[in-house]
């Protein structure tokens, strides 16, 4: 039924009104967009001015603009078909959600899914279609801006985000008014780019892409993801847009991918700058014949494709199934036969209650020297640049949140527990003015991070260390004999260890949106019991990037991450805090790892049969609290060399001070299998130690055999 109502559409358009479906611009000028639509050359709208709308102001989106558009679309231009309409809705909309990367340290998917649910709800009302977003790169250099887009360092916990937050865009029906399509970015390996420099070079092989890279995509497709956008890098020294074999072989014949690949902006017409295509008309059709299906923002489709046909370097039965495709889309998600923006009511208290669930659960706790939590009638000071911080709390890639709805730190704890007990300096930069006003406390709160104007697109680090004048404040304040806690806001992983030794406490409150400053005032105090893990690795210092902890086995030291030898003469190998840690108010005991079944053949894996591990959790501390068990293999022995740990599952469980409760992972075909040298995904006989634990570290094991 749907094969013939968009086939039916297809046998009625032109060439030139197919070319047009393939054109996406961006929002300009409102006469010069209603003459491109009128005359049929526009099949969707990006709703923003610029390339890096994540660190540019927007323009606020207008509501009758948009519907006069569409009105033009469907009434005045040849084949009267709507427009789709792009933002992008990163993590949040009105209401913000922690940046992904933090998101990714709450490991609670279905509170993500919820979250998502909810803004897609907003931008929908909003007159949003479609949404840029999840960014599926598995990053592991937080020097690139773009590693706080995504969910860190692992592939198995990018996956699961991603579909989470895939679902949430999507809901159970996609034709609803309240769902938009979502876009997995950046396909593929745009996270791998050298030295963390935007847009630059990322060397891959095939086995590294298909078993780092791949596998979160691979989940996208099979959470029916509605588009894909392609990144900017070269695999192999063939740029992505232009790769028939990545985008059209692996993506939708290998996977099965059956929506539409967008480009990123410009992507099409900077083959020219890649040396790849001599001028836009060869870049429109060496994508074009890769099957990349609409072209973002820089017109080589729209210019060039009508003369490419008539000339027979493109063939149009390959466009007749490009825009089959952004039809398909079009057709499943109701725009064809709802396209009118209709407003419908929100429960924002429900969105704002999910923004302060996220927040709570990303910030993390990775020191405490038995000062936190503190009493609500302690006398304590709140010093630091992010005291009176609310922008930037919010994150980069904040195109629509109100920062009315923010808290700054000082608000927060000023509310909570009165100004006679918190002590603000006048100065947040003199350091004589802040030291002045310590004399009549114990403990400091250090609230000091990064701005969100150097994360994000094309802003990148050299160096991750935290600058001199915020290590200076720390150590003349320890040396004044306080108690230091400090609340770190960065977008990506800092490197501490010059200011470590100085903090007895020390909580990541990440860019965590709307509702930053109070969950960290609620874990101050005790109100909340943290419970985020990290989603990256941190390290001690930017010479140690890359560090991650699924590093293959080496033939010497390697990476030394888990200790077991040295490589730098000048630094220890181990990270400054490992993947997956987080400290919690309470204590978890782990004990008696079991597995019901010590071996499996191959062929019953594939058939289903799946490994069950179990372990026991008990809270033996004061407080109740949640705790995010996680099962990482080791493949001892294979064809090609395996990550030392993997992982490979994960739940979060709330327990009660005093419980204990049983938790079980079950590991099959999927988890213990691998892209081989011949690109199949296989799973080969041998020996696994399975660890199930608190992070990436665990030491309670089990060893499994596949016969």
């Amino acid at each position: 039924m749907v094969h013939d109502k968009i086939s039916g559409l297809l046998d009625r358009m032109s060439l030139e009104d197919k070319i047009g479906q393939l054109n996406q611009i961006c929002f300009k000028d409102a006469e010069q967009m209603r003459y491109e639509v009128r005359k049929g050359r526009v099949g969707s709208i990006v709703l923003a001015g610029t390339a890096t709308a994540g660190n540019d102001e927007q323009k606020k989106m207008n509501f009758d603009l948009l519907n006069e558009l569409q009105e033009i679309a469907l009434k005045e231009s040849p084949a009267g078909i709507p427009l789709i309409f792009g933002r992008d809705v990163i993590h949040g909309h009105h209401t913000v959600l922690p940046i992904p990367l933090a998101l990714a340290a709450s490991f609670n998917t279905e509170l993500t899914k919820a979250a998502y649910r909810a803004i897609a709800k907003e931008a929908a009302s909003d007159g949003v279609h479609w949404t840029f977003a999840p960014m599926l790169d598995v990053s592991r250099d937080p020097r690139w801006g773009r590693c706080i887009e995504g969910f860190g360092e692992d592939p198995y916990l990018t996956a699961k985000m991603g579909e989470a937050v895939i679902r949430g865009f999507q809901g159970e029906n996609s034709r609803k008014a309240d769902s938009i399509a979502a876009c997995a970015k950046h396909y593929i390996g745009y996270a791998a780019v050298e030295g963390g420099r935007d847009y630059g070079k990322a060397e891959i092989s095939e086995y590294t892409l298909r078993n780092n890279y791949l596998l979160p995509f691979k989940a996208a497709v099979n959470a029916e993801v509605a588009t894909v956008m392609n990144s900017f890098n070269e695999v192999s020294g063939q740029p992505v847009a232009a790769s028939r074999y990545i985008l059209h072989d692996v993506l939708k014949d290998e996977l099965g991918f059956d929506g539409f690949i967008i480009s990123d902006w410009g992507a099409v017409a900077q083959l020219v700058n890649q040396r790849v295509a001599k001028d836009r008309k060869e870049a429109a059709m060496l994508c074009a014949n890769a099957e990349l299906d609409m072209d973002m923002a820089d017109g080589c489709y729209i210019e060039n494709l009508y003369k490419l046909v008539e000339e027979g370097t493109v063939l149009e039965t390959t466009i007749d199934k490009m825009v089959y495709r952004v039809l398909y889309i079009k057709e499943k998600f109701g725009i064809l036969d709802n396209p009118y923006i209709c407003k419908c009511d929100i429960d924002y208290e429900s969105s704002l209650k999910l923004s302060k669930e996220c927040a709570d659960e990303s910030v993390v706790l990775l020191k405490n020297n038995d000062i936190l939590p503190i009493d609500k009638s302690e006398k304590i000071a709140i010093v630091g640049n992010f005291t009176h911080e609310k922008r930037s709390l919010l994150g980069s890639w904040t195109l629509d949140g109100d920062v009315g709805m923010v808290k700054s730190i000082a608000e927060a704890f000023v509310d909570y527990a009165g100004s006679n007990n918190v002590v603000l300096s006048q100065s947040e930069y003199l350091t004589d003015e802040i030291l002045f006003h310590l004399h009549k406390v114990d403990t400091v709160v250090i609230a000091i991070g990064e701005s969100h104007r150097v994360t994000g697109e094309n802003n990148c680090l050299s160096k991750i260390e935290l600058p001199e004048a915020q290590v200076e404040l720390i150590k003349q304040i320890k040396a004044l004999g306080k108690k230091v806690v400090a609340v770190l806001c960065f977008g990506r992983p800092a490197a501490l260890e010059e200011a470590e030794p100085y903090m007895d406490a020390v909580l990541y409150a990440w860019h965590s949106g709307t509702f930053t400053a109070l969950s960290v005032k609620d874990i101050v105090y005790g109100l909340i019991n943290p419970s985020g893990k990290l989603p990256m690795t941190m390290p001690r210092n930017t010479g140690q990037i890359p560090i991650y902890y699924n590093y293959p086995a080496m033939p010497r030291n390697g990476m030394s991450y888990y200790g077991t030898g040295s490589n730098y003469l000048d630094c220890m190998s181990t990270p400054m805090y490992p993947f997956g840690y987080g400290l919690s108010y309470t204590e978890f005991e782990y004990s008696d790892i079991n597995c019901e079944k010590d071996d499996i053949s191959v062929d019953e894996l594939r058939r289903g049969e799946k490994f069950r591990i179990s372990i026991m959790i008990k809270n033996i501390g004061k407080y109740s609290g949640k705790e995010t068990v996680q099962c990482y293999i080791s493949d001892l022995y294979a064809s090609m060399t395996r990550p030392l740990r993997e992982l490979k599952g994960f739940k979060k469980i709330f327990i009660e001070s005093g419980k204990k409760e049983k938790v079980i992972f079950e590991l099959g075909f999927e988890e213990l299998g691998f892209y081989n040298a011949n690109t199949e995904f296989n799973i080969e006989p041998g020996e696994f130690d399975v660890y199930i634990g608190k992070d990436c570290t665990a030491k309670s094991s089990v060893r499994i055999t596949v016969v």
